[in-house]
């Protein structure tokens, strides 16, 4: 039988925690790599010496020189994070990071034109496959760089742009500066700044007034070099009464050395604008995962980001809304699964800043063998406002008797008018149900993997289809081992 135990840490937290074995779990999905072919190499180390290489081999106007060289005095500045994950983050050792590699070519528009050690890579990860079948955009970043990005010609004529940062920052000035580094300042915190220093790759989108992308845009980052960071940039701006859907998906070799992601992602709704952002992420696990996501949502628009956290050794990642405009809306739906030697800190920032808006947090999360998963959550109202409402919802499972879940939620509301409600619950896989399904036919595996993806059902729905049944069978690989 497996037990629900409770006890009080050194710091005070509430830790849950089950019994049963440990477990040891075969993950691996992506776990492949080709030898590098690289013609662009910033070395190792980060300078401004990194810094202008980047920004000569980009080509960048000197705005942007400036901008990235304020970003690594910022980095440099800003001392790690003291307060959570601390222990984590002094595994990562700056100076032995290769912060850009590329093979020196131009995304392609042709899939056969990719390079072909390049194109193996996408191909085995079946991304050909699902352009052909339900995308109307696909772009493909290899180490530093997109190295194939196309957006169907129906599309295109409706004036959607889908392209690479570093092309929207050459042929889209007057869109793209509007807006870039307008969510996320350089000082947002360390790994932003960082960012904000060594960007590269990442996506850029504009929707037109009224424009309804009718099929999802896609991004694929695959990281393929060891001791390498990751940093790419995207940015989306739906115009008013515009919709899009864009989905990234992300993978890496596992090496014995530490592997860095280090993304920043900002999106505009304009009034009565539409995103929908969605992630599925499947990082190795030496893999540090530290993302910075931020939407501002303007009168009577939506930003929505359904967040998928599976692999890496350490994931710190918050999507957020700034309700900048009236009935303005934002929700935040995750997963989190945690394995042996894993920390998923994931959650949430909701930041109401005008009447009538409203936001919904949905959380679950699964621990397994020593895995840990915490929700951090964040609820702004100030008191000035009125009929603002929130719904936070956090759910975790734990399957294992070294498993742990920590939550944090922060919610400050102010004033008169406003609507919050919070829960919480911590649970364990029932021995009970894992016995009624073998006597069904299913093996213990079998039926520990359908309680799991039971437990996250309501939000893999949300999911389209082709992702949904990814995700479940990404799930079925992270629980066979699970149980005994």
């Amino acid at each position: 039988m497996r037990r629900l135990n409770q006890h009080i840490d050194k710091q005070g937290e509430l830790i849950m925690k089950t019994e049963t074995s440990a477990v040891d779990i075969d993950r691996n999905k992506g776990d492949f790599f080709y030898p590098e072919a690289h013609v662009r190499d910033a070395g190792i180390g980060l300078s401004e010496r990194t810094i202008h290489y980047i920004a000569d081999v980009k080509d960048d106007p000197a705005w942007v020189r400036e901008y990235r060289l304020r970003g690594l005095k910022t980095f440099l500045e800003k001392p790690l994070p003291t307060h959570w994950a601390s222990k984590d983050l002094e595994a990562i050792d700056f100076n032995k990071i290769r912060y850009y590699l590329s093979p020196g070519t131009e995304p392609k528009r042709s899939w056969e034109e990719v390079p072909d050690d390049i194109k193996r890579t996408f191909e085995r990860l079946g991304i050909p496959e699902q352009e052909r079948k339900f995308l109307a955009g696909v772009e493909a970043q290899f180490d530093s760089e997109a190295v194939y990005s196309n957006i169907k010609k129906a599309v295109g004529e409706q004036g959607v742009i889908f392209v690479g940062s570093r092309e929207g920052l050459k042929n889209y000035p007057e869109i793209f500066r509007k807006w870039f580094g307008k969510v996320i300042p350089i000082a947002d915190n360390k790994f932003s700044a960082l960012n904000s220093a060594v960007f590269s790759g990442g996506s850029f989108i504009y929707v037109p007034p009224g424009v309804k992308v009718k099929h999802p845009l896609q991004a694929y980052f695959r990281i393929n070099a060891e001791n390498f960071g990751q940093f790419e940039r995207t940015l989306i701006i739906a115009d008013e009464g515009s919709e899009v859907t864009y989905m990234e998906g992300c993978t890496a070799p596992k090496f014995n050395t530490p592997t860095l992601h280090s993304a920043v992602v900002e999106l505009v709704a304009l009034k009565g604008a539409k995103i929908q952002y969605i992630t599925v992420q499947n990082w190795a696990s030496n893999v540090f995962n530290l993302v910075t996501k931020r939407g501002l949502a303007q009168e009577n628009a939506e930003v929505k980001w359904i967040d998928c956290n599976i692999g890496s050794r350490l994931t710190m990642k918050y999507p957020s809304v700034i309700m900048k405009g009236r009935k303005a809306r934002g929700e935040v739906l995750s997963i989190a699964l945690a394995n042996d030697g894993q920390h998923q800190d994931t959650g949430a920032k909701m930041i109401h800043a005008a009447d009538e808006t409203t936001s919904n947090i949905i959380s679950k999360s699964i621990s397994v063998g020593k895995g840990r998963a915490t929700y951090r959550g964040l609820v702004h109202v100030p008191k000035h406002l009125k009929n603002c409402k929130n719904n936070t919802e956090c759910d975790a499972l734990l399957i294992n008797a070294t498993s742990r879940t920590d939550t944090y939620p922060a919610i400050t509301v102010r004033g008169t008018g406003n609507a919050v409600q919070h829960e919480a619950s911590v649970s364990q896989v029932s021995t009970e149900q894992i016995f009624y399904m073998q006597q069904r036919g299913l093996t213990e595996a079998q039926a520990m993997s359908l309680s799991v993806n039971g437990f996250v059902n309501d939000l893999v729905r949300q999911f389209p289809m082709e992702y949904s049944v990814e995700l479940k069978r990404l799930i079925e690989l992270e629980m066979e081992g699970s149980v005994g």
